[in-house]
Order: structure tokens, then C-alpha cells, then sequence
């Protein structure tokens, strides 16, 4: 009986043509994708059901223009579109360990900005994906073009069969959006959110959960719980005030700055001798080289979040391109109620890239200079940008003559540089170090680019230090983010990188001219650095003292959390299971805060 209906439902003619043959294509290549991506992250995702009925309804849902056309060509046309998002969502996560936001989806614009990373995110196994379109294409020509009765109608009862299954697996997890959620949070799942759920449930969740929503009174109190448990567990403590007062801050933010090139030779040659210069006076200069990297998706902008404003970023987008409009504690704003400093971010990048104009006006800085603020007369990159060696010059004489910072104004200033952007070619008339070949090219090429970056913070700083309130400023460096990517592992593949490349996602933190000198090296986080410069700028009063915890509390716990992979660093030995699950959750908190706008209404 039930083969019988069967038979009638789907008889075998139904797929012998070019339905099956893109039904198949449209799967393979899904389960292509999967693989890749797995490759890059975790297979995990690969032993789970629902992968492969997601991947059967994608398929499905990808044929369908053709059944309600008829035509061979919209099918083919279909299919290739989804194999250019399909690999551009793996060249994204080549470098963001995450699909593409749906927000960022609308900054297509800005790729000419990126070409040469683009280029070097692309691999050979990604042109499997668009070959199984061209196999479908060349084997359906040779198919006959009839479409049996009946069939869009079994066709659909098909859809819904596999949307029904589909659904089935999700809700025995919970539902759809909550077990999203889940692997999101997860150690060890965090990346198996896409290849599980297909780049389309990727975006169904990002339209299901970054919505902007009103702050209610359940999400009110979580936060306030939330800030409870953290100031119980995790209580910001303030300096003797005997320490030194330092009215002015500038936070320079290296573009891709990894710790193990400081302090290091290679070759007998010092990747960098400024930054070494500076942590070799313990007196005056905070060091901590394992900052462990905590940005997300917004890489760069999520490092001004982190440091700037210390919060974690979105789970599931970018902030910066879905509330541009909200408002955020910061220490600028920080600094300006104690002593009206006036805030600056300098950056050689167009205003529009991660929306860092109203970004800049979201965390309350009076000055933002971009790309038109400079002359463009030395560049790197592929497209050329401003050198950091010609962008720290110019800044130099900008602040020499009095158009920003001019002497006896308090001041925030940040540095935002570009030069250390993968994929780290820097042209031959700049290099003034060479590296043997018996090292990787591409770590020739960061330790190359780290040193030219090395020598244009000299320049800054030696300027800094003539200034008569030198003695008043603190001057922070630190990464924007990890580098390398997913070539660290092919680099730590050569012998000879390691032991000097480290396996670690970590940058560093210098303080120079700190009140508190020494060396951290314990593990920490990017989201620690904003209390703890709020500790060095006696700003403790401050209503926002951030989702982190200052180093310069002794009873700090040595770890932190990787938001791109979920991944624990450090030692938890002595931290409270109460303690651990508010550091948990943190990030969803942090969420929660910018999705709701939280601080434009908080006292």
C-alpha cells in the first residue's frame, strides 16, 4: 500500500532529466561547502543529522525557479549565484571564523578596499563548488527537456517533506533560533552554526535576532543581574590615588599586531626594536603580551568596542552596521567629564568602512580624520592606502602645528593604522630587513611589515616625548586583532617558524608612561584592557567599568574567551563556577545592551 502511494507521488520519471541532475548538483555542492568550511574549523558539524536534511531542503529550494519556469538556463544562473556566495562566505571565514553578517552583505561596495586580502583568502578547493554547476550544465544539455505531468505538484509535496523533516530535527534541539544560539555559545561548536544550518539559516537567524527590540523590564533586569553578579564575583577596584595623574591618552591600534614579534630575533635581526625599547623599562612601561583576540565578525571596529567601550561584540552581526545610531560609555567620554578632553580618531581609511563615522559619533569623539585628512604620498596595500609611516608624519605635523592636540588641551587621541592588513606585502623600496627563505613567505612578509610598523611608532613617539605634557600622558599599543588566520597553521607546519610563531591568537598590550610598570603574563583579554586603563587613568568612578576586569587587580582570574571560536585560554583553576558562567555569558549580555540601546536610557 504504502510503496503504491509512493509510486504515485514520485514515480521514477519524475527525477530521470534535468531535475535530478540539479538536485544532486545543488546538494553536492552544499555538502561541498560543508566540507570546506569544516576543513578550516571543526568537522563537528559533519556527524550532525540536520546538516544533511538542511542541505537536502537547500538543494530543493535552489531548483525550484526552475520548476515554475521550465528553463535549463534560470536553473544553471541560480546556481551560479549561490556558488558565489557560497564561496565568498568561505573566504570570510578564512578570516572571521563566521558567515557574513547579513549587515555586511550591503558593504559589497567597499571590496575594492580589501582586493588583495580577498584574493589571498581564496584556495583551490573552493572552485569544486562552482564545478558541480558546470557538471549539471554540461549533463543537462544532454538531458531531454520534458517536465513529466504532475510534477511541480509532487515536487512541492518533495519541499515540504524535507522543510517538514527539517523543522523536526530543529525542534527537538529546542527550535531553530535557540539551538542556533547554543552552538553559538558553545567551546567547541561556535563555527558549526553555518555548515549545519547553510548559509541561508545563517541569514534567517541574523533577520530573526538582530532586529533592534525596546529595552522591557525582563531585559532590564537580566542586565541589572548580570551587573551584580559581575561587580560579586568580579569587583572593579580602584588604585591608591597616590599614583600619578594622567590627564591625556592616546591608544594606537596596530593593524593585525601579533605578540610573538616583539622581543624577538630572527636572523640576528630585531623584528621590533621601538616596542622592545619600551617593555625593556619595567618602571614605566605596563606590559601583557597575551592578549588573547576577542573580535568577531567586525574585526577592526570590534576592537574600538572592546577597547573604547568595553564590550564584547555581536553574536550574530556586526554592530556597527545594524545600530549605528547608539550610544556607549567610553573612556573619551570618560575622559572628557573628568577633565574636558577633547577626542580624535585618526584613521587612513575611508569614513564609510565598517561605518566608522557614525561609529565615531556613537562612542562621542569630537574629531574623526580620515582618508581626505591626508596626503596620500606613500603607500601600501593592494588597493594602496596611506603607509603607517607617512600617516604617523603627517600626524606629527598636524599635531606640531596646532590643528589637533595643540599644547595645554587635554586630549584622547586614536591611531587607527592599515599598513599590518593581510596580506602584509610591503613594497621593496620600504624594506630595511630581509629574512631567510628557509621561513615561510608569508611569515617573512608579517615580520617584514611588523618592523616598517615598528619604526613609524617611533616617529610618534618621539614627538610625543618632546611634548611638555608628556610626563601627564599615558600611551597605550596594542594588536586590533590577530594576523595571521588560518595560515598559522601552515606556517607552524615549517620546522623552523616553530618556536617563534606562536600558535596563540594573542596581541599585546604596552602601556608606556604608565603610573603602574611590570609585565602581565598571564592571560587575558581585549575586553580587559578598558578597565584596566580606567584603573591607570583613575577614571574608577566611572558609571560603565566594562564586561572585563583590570590586570592590575591581583585577584583577576588568568583566562579569557575566544569570541571567534568560543575557546577557553588561560588557567580557571580558581574561579567559581559562578564566577565562570558570568564571564560566560557576558557576550550575550553585551548583545543584549546593543541591540536594545540599553545605555542611551541607563542613569
Amino acid at each position: 500500500m504504502m510503496k503504491s502511494i509512493l509510486s504515485r507521488l514520485f514515480p521514477a520519471d519524475m527525477w530521470r532529466g534535468r531535475l535530478s541532475v540539479l538536485v544532486i548538483a545543488a546538494f553536492l555542492k552544499l555538502i561541498l561547502f560543508d566540507v570546506v568550511w569544516c576543513t578550516g574549523t571543526t568537522f563537528r558539524a559533519m556527524s550532525d543529522i540536520g546538516l544533511y536534511l538542511n542541505a537536502l531542503l537547500g538543494a530543493l529550494l535552489l531548483v525550484l525557479p526552475y520548476v515554475v519556469s521550465r528553463r535549463f538556463w534560470i536553473a544553471v544562473t541560480v546556481l551560479f549565484l549561490a556558488d558565489g556566495v557560497l564561496v565568498a562566505n568561505l573566504m570570510y571565514c578564512r578570516t572571521y571564523f563566521t558567515a557574513i553578517p547579513l549587515d555586511s552583505y550591503l558593504l559589497a561596495g567597499n571590496l575594492s578596499d580589501f582586493t588583495a586580502s580577498l584574493v589571498d583568502s581564496m584556495r583551490w578547493l573552493d572552485i569544486l563548488i562552482p564545478l558541480t554547476t558546470v557538471a549539471a550544465w554540461i549533463i543537462g544539455r544532454r538531458m531531454p527537456r520534458r517536465f513529466p505531468p504532475r510534477s511541480t505538484l509532487r515536487y512541492l509535496v518533495g519541499l515540504a517533506i524535507a522543510a517538514l523533516l527539517s523543522a523536526i530535527a530543529a525542534l527537538c534541539r529546542g527550535g531553530f533560533r535557540a539551538h542556533y544560539s547554543r552552538l553559538q555559545e558553545s567551546c567547541y561548536y561556535t563555527t558549526c552554526t553555518t555548515p549545519i544550518y547553510t548559509v541561508g539559516g545563517s541569514v534567517m537567524y541574523d533577520i530573526l535576532s538582530g532586529n533592534s527590540r525596546a529595552l522591557d523590564e525582563a531585559g532590564r533586569a537580566r542586565i541589572d543581574s548580570w551587573m551584580e553578579q559581575k561587580e560579586k564575583y568580579r569587583p572593579h577596584r580602584a588604585l591608591t590615588d597616590s599614583i600619578a595623574v594622567r590627564d591625556n591618552l592616546v591608544i594606537i591600534l596596530c593593524e593585525s599586531l601579533e605578540s610573538w614579534v616583539i622581543d624577538r630575533k630572527v636572523d640576528g635581526v630585531e623584528i621590533t626594536p621601538v616596542l622592545d625599547s619600551l617593555i625593556a623599562d619595567t618602571a614605566s612601561t605596563l606590559y601583557a603580551p597575551n592578549v588573547l583576540t576577542q573580535v568577531a565578525a567586525g574585526r577592526s571596529i570590534d576592537c574600538q568596542l572592546l577597547v573604547n567601550a568595553g564590550m564584547l561584540p555581536m553574536q550574530s552581526s556586526v554592530y556597527s552596521m545594524r545600530y549605528p545610531q547608539n550610544r556607549y560609555y567610553t573612556l573619551n567620554r570618560a575622559l572628557a567629564e573628568k577633565n574636558g578632553a577633547r577626542s580624535y580618531i585618526l584613521t587612513c581609511d575611508k569614513p564609510i568602512v565598517w561605518n566608522q563615522e557614525p561609529i565615531a559619533r556613537a562612542f562621542g569623539i569630537d574629531t574623526l580624520l580620515t582618508r581626505s585628512s591626508w596626503r596620500n604620498d606613500e603607500l601600501v596595500g593592494n588597493p594602496a592606502k596611506l603607509s603607517d609611516g607617512s600617516f604617523m608624519r603627517q600626524a606629527v605635523e598636524k599635531m606640531q602645528a596646532g590643528e589637533i592636540w595643540p599644547v595645554g588641551e587635554n586630549a584622547f587621541l586614536q591611531f587607527v593604522t592599515y599598513s599590518g592588513h593581510n596580506p602584509f606585502r610591503l613594497p621593496e623600496n620600504l624594506r630595511t630587513v630581509t629574512f631567510s627563505d628557509r621561513f615561510p613567505e608569508r611569515m617573512r612578509d608579517y615580520m617584514m611589515m611588523a618592523h616598517y610598523t615598528d619604526s613609524a611608532i617611533g616617529t610618534l613617539l618621539s614627538y610625543l616625548r618632546s611634548r611638555p605634557d608628556y610626563d601627564r600622558t599615558l600611551i597605550v599599543i596594542t594588536g586590533d586583532h590577530e594576523g595571521l588566520a588560518m595560515d598559522r597553521a601552515a606556517i607552524l607546519d615549517n620546522p623552523d617558524a616553530r618556536g617563534i610563531v606562536s600558535p596563540g591568537q594573542y596581541t599585546p598590550l604596552i602601556v608606556v608612561n604608565s603610573p603602574v610598570g611590570g609585565r602581565y603574563d598571564a592571560v587575558l583579554g581585549q575586553a580587559d584592557i578598558y578597565p584596566t586603563l580606567l584603573n591607570l587613568l583613575q577614571l574608577d568612578s566611572y558609571r560603565w567599568k566594562g564586561m572585563g576586569n583590570s590586570i592590575l587587580d591581583p585577584s583577576k582570574a588568568p583566562f579569557a574567551i575566544s569570541s571567534m571560536t568560543g575557546e577557553l585560554a588561560g588557567d580557571t583553576t580558581a574561579v567559581s563556577p559562578e564566577a565562570l558562567s558570568n564571564i560566560r555569558s557576558a557576550r550575550a549580555i553585551s548583545d543584549l545592551i546593543i541591540s536594545t540601546d540599553a545605555f542611551a536610557i541607563m542613569p
